[in-house]
């Protein structure tokens, strides 16, 4: 009887493998944890008991609710990442702009000069920063200056992640566009606004999912920066944690989780390649 050697078949699925268990252990066992805690009782019993105490902490209603302490941290760290956000687009729209339109050969040198502090250790530069601060008078002078720090903090922080991301789609905006707006009698002005923004939605929309989300959570700043006296959604979190309270803790993660699929949706991010420039469409 004849024999073969049949030579071993690799398959591309195989390299995924790694990935998908990376996933399993780092994402889906995770999840399915905060998942369990969130709905069951010290017992292991199903219950929606926290998320009726998170809803209805003094036991008053909604009208209770809006004033609890749970809800004026949320609002609070919706105030911070909303300004951080508008605050780091105000200032990474013009930069990504000039770099994008600048004559140099060598852009990426500039854009360098916005990436190279992310190189340096995190708690390092939010401490260089708090004796700025201190240096300047405004370290936890008030809550109000607290707010602002957290606010600059989280700017100083983030402001990359808005550049970059603004920065790659007006670079890969086929001129002949602009040309033809101009040769059609329109202004620089006109055509910034016609052509340039909109096509530009992609990097804003990237920019902001990138920048709010992880400005809800991000408490290092606010402790380093307020000497703890700002407390947002992510030191919340923590608290409960710390102070072996899973289930409520688990709750308010999950939560959150779900808030930042809704904007991740709203902005996009789940929209196949082929339709970048119909992403962030829903914010504008």
């Amino acid at each position: 009887m004849a024999t073969t050697n049949a030579k071993p078949h690799f398959s591309r699925k195989l390299l995924a493998i790694p990935y998908a268990l990376f996933l399993l252990v780092f994402v889906v066992i995770p999840l399915f944890i905060i998942v369990y805690y969130a709905f069951t009782d010290d017992n292991g019993h199903f219950t929606l008991e926290y998320l009726r105490v998170f809803f209805n902490e003094s036991g008053e209603g909604i009208k209770g609710f809006l004033t609890s302490y749970n809800f004026k941290t949320i609002l609070r760290s919706f105030f911070i990442s909303l300004m951080s956000t508008i605050v780091c687009l105000l200032i990474a729209y013009p930069v990504a702009y000039i770099i994008a339109k600048c004559q140099l050969k060598n852009k990426s040198a500039l854009l360098l000069m916005f990436v190279v502090p992310m190189w340096v250790n995190f708690v390092l530069r939010i401490n260089a920063l708090k004796e700025l601060f201190i240096w300047l008078g405004t370290y936890n002078k008030s809550n109000e200056w607290n707010i602002i720090n957290t606010i600059i903090g989280m700017v100083y922080d983030f402001l990359p992640f808005m550049i970059l991301p603004i920065y790659t789609t007006i670079i890969k905006i086929d001129n002949s566009y602009l040309e033809a707006a101009k040769d059609l009698g329109a202004t620089n002005q006109r055509a910034f606004l016609k052509i340039t923004l909109p096509l530009s939605k992609t990097g804003i929309a990237s920019g902001i999912s990138m920048v709010f989300l992880p400005s809800m959570t991000n408490y290092v700043v606010s402790n380093y920066l307020t000497f703890r006296n700002v407390k947002i959604i992510g030191k919340l979190i923590d608290d409960y944690f710390m102070g072996d309270l899973w289930h409520d803790g688990s709750l308010i993660a999950l939560l959150l989780l779900l808030f930042m699929f809704l904007m991740t949706w709203l902005t996009g991010g789940f929209s196949p390649d082929d339709q970048a420039e119909k992403r962030g469409a829903s914010i504008w």
